[in-house]
């Protein structure tokens, strides 16, 4: 996002603007681009008056150039864009309205999360969840039993932005939604709480029909920080998903567990590179002198980061 200017002479934002009043439709698109480059505050009405040009070239560069900017005003424009009947106009103001990061908009946001379009309802629980406004928390919660589940999952993401343990409940719920993506959602989202409920309900993900959603909790796992859970991270080493497995090798050198090492040592000749450096980088974490030899075994992987990962392990060990 650009840095505004309010003190700057708007002479030149205005000489540019009338440019959105030309007959041909590639002026003003050009207009729209000179007026975002300006980085002016002043710029902003137009841009706003362009989201309602007759072109849809216009009103898409328009949606995009007040990505730009900040404040109720550029919100407002942006609803209103967000509204539009052609896709890529509405698409494109979704993206900007994700940027805005001033909490004062989220008094333009909040009426519009019972919006009938369910791409309108999403978009905005998508701008919602970087202004960390509580004032979202309550619709964020009720929109977890929306129809639609890219709604249910852009309003985890405003909860778990918040990183409210009375939601825990509710998240652990979403964690066994139908939708993979609102699971997903969930599970990433339950990383905030460290304590057993959301470590168990990651630990139950794992089982999880979709991989994305099993290294999801894999990594939140880790992220909780509990021990308990080790063992069954050490059952989603086999798992058929590399992306899963490094997760895994991950969490297990977050949590430090020496019981692990046994069933991580095998991870250093897999046939995946980023899994074997995980694999060392785990048992550097874990720092268990028994893991030594295994690491100068793989001291010449074929991989230079693999390499690298391993030298860095073993001076780790002989550290301590």
């Amino acid at each position: 996002m650009r840095h505004l200017e309010p003190f700057e002479d708007f002479g030149d934002v205005d000489e540019i603007a009338e440019g959105l009043s030309s007959a041909d439709a590639s002026v003003r698109r050009l207009a729209v681009i000179e007026l975002a480059e300006t980085s002016n505050s002043a710029a902003v009405s137009y841009l706003s008056r362009a989201t309602a040009d007759a072109s849809s070239d216009v009103r898409l560069q328009a949606a995009r150039a007040l990505g730009e900017f900040d404040g109720s005003d550029v919100a407002e424009a942006l609803v209103r864009a967000v509204i539009d009947p052609v896709p890529d106009v509405a698409r494109a103001a979704a993206d900007s309205l994700a940027e805005l990061r001033d909490p004062e908009v989220s008094e333009v946001l909040l009426p519009f999360v019972s919006h009938r379009s369910s791409f309108v309802r999403a978009a905005i629980f998508r701008a919602l969840k970087a202004l960390h406004v509580n004032a979202s928390l309550s619709s964020a919660v009720a929109a977890l039993a929306d129809s639609d589940a890219a709604v249910r999952a852009q309003a985890i993401g405003v909860i778990g932005y918040l990183k409210r343990l009375d939601t825990l409940p509710s998240l652990i719920r979403a964690s066994k939604d139908a939708s993979a993506s609102v699971r997903l959602a969930a599970i990433s989202a339950l990383s905030f709480a460290r304590n057993e409920l959301a470590a168990q309900a990651s630990a139950d993900a794992l089982a999880d029909d979709d991989w994305q959603v099993r290294a999801a909790a894999a990594e939140t796992i880790g992220r909780v920080g509990s021990p308990s859970t080790s063992e069954t991270l050490m059952r989603s080493l086999n798992d058929s998903y590399w992306q899963v497995r490094q997760k895994v090798l991950q969490s297990l050198g977050r949590l430090g567990t020496p019981d692990a090492v046994p069933a991580i040592v095998p991870f250093l000749a897999d046939e995946v590179p980023s899994v074997r450096k995980e694999a060392a980088a785990a048992l550097g974490e874990i720092s268990e002198p028994g893991a030594r030899e295994a690491l100068e075994k793989h001291a010449l992987d074929p991989d230079p980061d693999v390499r690298k990962t391993v030298l860095w392990a073993l001076n780790r060990i002989g550290a301590d």
